[in-house]
């Protein structure tokens, strides 16, 4: 792919490992599903009803009180069925007629900002897309597989309601910019993390486990910083930062090397003699790694997965202290895992501005996680998890799952779409 520009990955034609955040069982979900939730909320509060049903495209009241339309899905006919448009919130039935499976994307044809979607509508099978509409012009985008998309009429909602949620598709074009910018951050940090991993190689060849302690957490901070890119590091991300086998014994393991091995080591009282092998060889490891780095790719198509992903590993792994060997800095990684969210979302900031109104709720949720973070951080260290108090287990805990939520919005409107 020469036309790609330097330190960019061309994308890959259906990465198997990628979600969707956006979707949730077999419902097409509008960009921010939580707004057409609270305006449902807000309707019956007010004595609102959903809109009638007596439209000639229109099923019966169904059992969730929407408006629903059978909207059909092909090459052929895509959009056809949704003759009497309503503003409101209501569902569209999209059938797929056609002989292939299809994403269908709801738009304005006008901006193309999304409205709705729904991915993966196989042949023959109907499936529900919810979605608050204002007033304005409409269109379906039907996307069949091994196929050029297209648009069904455009269909106008009159009145002067105001239109519901809706973003710009991201393109691979628009990624482009923020990968090669957080490329060369984590480039820097190469050059911060092997010197880290020098001056700890020192200190165990010096015998000084003292201060080999003080300087693992160090460099392993700089380490847990740069999670967005441990998918291009590849094996070296093993090799560095990987666990023992959660088996008897496994830490004894020759393939249990990098920084949680060394942690093992100086939490359970081996010898720096006992050290200084895989003290070299992590030094080894990162040295490689900062070389390999300026041939590394990026793809652009993983930058908003990547930013929920560290998270999400924080509270799977660091919270349940399953890596922990001994340290009790769980909640030091959780902070520098924070850190690199937060390097990560800066450079995505130009895309998400206009496009995500919750992103002063997502800033102020990172700022209260780092608050209740640091509270655990005193003089002579970091409080083990197993010494939270209840009051700030649950704090940690809520800050972590209330970021998850916001944070699966930018992974939904940094997916790349087809748009043709």
């Amino acid at each position: 792919m020469s036309a790609e520009p330097d330190g960019i990955a061309a994308p890959p034609p259906r990465p198997s490992r990628r979600r969707r955040l956006w979707q949730a069982g077999a419902a097409g979900v509008v960009v921010a599903a939580a707004v057409t939730a609270a305006l449902l909320a807000d309707n019956a509060g007010n004595g609102v009803k959903p809109s009638g049903a007596a439209d000639a495209n229109a099923t019966a009241p169904a059992a969730d009180g929407l408006r629903h339309t059978v909207v059909e899905i092909s090459t052929s006919g895509c959009g056809h069925g949704w003759t009497r448009p309503r503003p409101g919130t209501q569902v569209f039935d999209l059938h797929n007629s056609g002989a292939d499976g299809a994403e269908v994307y709801l738009t304005e044809p006008k901006s193309g900002k999304v409205y709705g979607e729904v991915e993966g509508l196989a042949p023959g099978t109907t499936r529900p897309m919810t979605v608050d509409l204002g007033s304005g012009s409409y269109a379906f985008k039907c996307v069949p597989e091994d196929a050029d998309a297209v648009t069904g009429p455009t269909v106008t909602v009159g009145g002067s309601q105001p239109q519901g949620p809706g973003a710009l598709p991201v393109t691979q074009h628009d990624l482009i910019p923020p990968t090669l910018a957080y490329q060369k951050w984590i480039g820097d940090r190469m050059t911060e993390l092997a010197h880290g991993t020098a001056v700890l190689k020192t200190d165990i060849d010096g015998g000084d486990l003292a201060a080999a302690r003080t300087d693992w957490l160090t460099a392993h901070l700089v380490y847990e910083r740069m999670g967005a890119a441990y998918g291009t590091f590849g094996d070296a991300d093993g090799a560095i930062n990987g666990t023992a086998a959660r088996t008897p014994g496994a830490v004894a393991d020759p393939s249990f090397t990098g920084f949680h091995r060394i942690e093992y080591g100086l939490w359970h009282g081996q010898s720096a003699a006992a050290l200084r092998a895989p003290a070299a060889k992590l030094d080894s490891d990162v040295r490689a790694l900062r070389t390999s780095w300026a041939q590394a790719r990026m793809d652009p198509a993983d930058l908003g997965l990547r930013a929920h992903e560290i998270l999400e590993n924080a509270e799977q792994f660091e919270l349940t202290g399953r890596t922990d060997y001994g340290s009790g800095t769980n909640l030091a990684t959780v902070r520098a895992n924070l850190d690199g969210t937060r390097q990560l979302l800066d450079r995505l900031r130009p895309l998400l501005t206009p496009r995500d109104p919750g992103l002063p709720r997502l800033d102020a949720a990172m700022d209260r996680t780092r608050r209740d973070l640091d509270a655990a951080h005193h003089g002579a260290g970091w409080t083990p998890l197993g010494d939270l108090t209840h009051t700030q287990r649950q704090a940690v805990n809520a800050d972590l799952g209330d970021l998850l939520e916001r944070l699966a919005s930018v992974a939904a409107l940094c997916d790349v779409r087809r748009t043709a």
